[in-house]
């Protein structure tokens, strides 16, 4: 499927769930996946990902519950993150202008929440998924593109 002149893509978003979990969004349905002050990240938010496009939900900073725990769905495309212009959010950011705002960031649905947390050591001994970003040393970016057939084995693991 073509949106926007792209193929429908794969991600990996994260998040720690006693800020938010995919319980919270499961309660919620809908989402802003707000606060990314990345610009490589940032920049993913804003050229690359598009409505359609599927989510793998992972907590991060969880200890034996680190993994990818669920999928959601990009519904909204980038848009300015309201929360650089608010004093009081968690994530301000008093040099962004409102002209030529620099953080962004996206709607997601709930999809599913999955039996067990795929943990990340799972992840890394699983040849088939070890070159995933998030299974390499050093990767902290808090979304990654994932390929097709790593979303497909995470999806298979998970059922």
């Amino acid at each position: 499927m073509i949106k926007n002149n792209k193929k429908i893509a794969f991600w990996l978003m994260k998040s720690e769930p006693n800020c938010y979990s995919i319980d919270d969004l499961k309660k919620d349905k809908k989402t802003m996946w707000d606060g990314v002050r990345n610009y490589q990240v940032r920049n993913m938010i804003r050229d690359d990902m598009r409505v359609g496009d599927n989510v793998l939900f992972y907590h991060s900073n969880s200890g034996d519950k680190t993994g990818v725990v669920g999928l959601m769905k990009i519904v909204k495309s980038a848009y300015p993150d309201p929360t650089q212009f608010d004093s009081k959010s968690e994530h301000p950011d008093p040099t962004s202008d409102k002209n030529n705002p620099r953080w962004f960031c996206v709607d997601v649905k709930y999809v599913s929440k999955f039996k067990r947390p795929i943990s990340l050591a799972e992840i890394k001994t699983d040849p088939k998924l070890q070159d995933m970003a998030v299974a390499k040393k050093g990767s902290r970016l808090s979304i990654t593109p994932v390929s097709k057939s790593h979303f497909d084995r995470l999806l298979k693991i998970a059922n």
